[in-house]
């Protein structure tokens, strides 16, 4: 487990998005065959497609939350305005993808301004197919919040990717 977890501490993650939990299920986050692995760097030219997320345990009867968010925005140095919310997939059944779920706040392109932005996966495991409260903004979204609001357990698996703003140089 605590191998797991120590890219999640040291990238900041734990701590500043989520508390401490026991990975129990493994997610898949890839954008265009490219998997997402934690703290590598992608361009935000390559994240403008919606990801293809798979949860990789639990079975059809169990069902999951899908959580996408920026804890660094404006920018790294003074997040004042932590967390910027991507996207919310409900309902996700287990051994499935994010195709199956329900999308509640739809995904949105990452477009980090100022420095280099984490933006971070996160899978909740539901009690029971339900209703999830979409949040009235994405602005000053709080992913711990949420679940608490929502009766969504701990999280099941967690992952995130940094990105920075590219230069014209850098899209060709």
């Amino acid at each position: 487990m605590a191998r797991t977890l120590e890219p999640l501490v040291v990238g900041r993650v734990i701590g500043d998005v989520l508390d401490p939990f026991p990975p129990t299920i493994k997610m898949s986050v890839t954008y265009n065959n490219k998997q997402v692995c934690n703290g590598y760097e992608l361009y935000p030219s390559s994240v403008t497609a919606k990801p293809r997320v798979e949860v990789q345990g639990g079975d059809l009867r169990s069902f999951f939350t899908l959580v996408m968010t920026d804890p660094d925005v404006p920018g790294p140095s003074d997040p004042y305005l932590r967390e910027r919310l991507h996207w919310i997939v409900t309902d996700i059944p287990g051994t499935t993808d994010a195709t199956f779920g329900r999308e509640v706040v739809s995904y949105e392109i990452p477009k980090p301004n100022i420095g280099i932005h984490r933006f971070v996966f996160v899978l909740f495991k539901q009690k029971r197919r339900q209703t999830v409260n979409t949040p009235n903004s994405r602005d000053h979204f709080n992913t711990r919040r949420f679940a608490a609001e929502n009766d969504l357990d701990l999280p099941v698996a967690a992952v995130f990717f940094n990105a920075q703003r590219e230069t014209a140089a850098r899209r060709r």
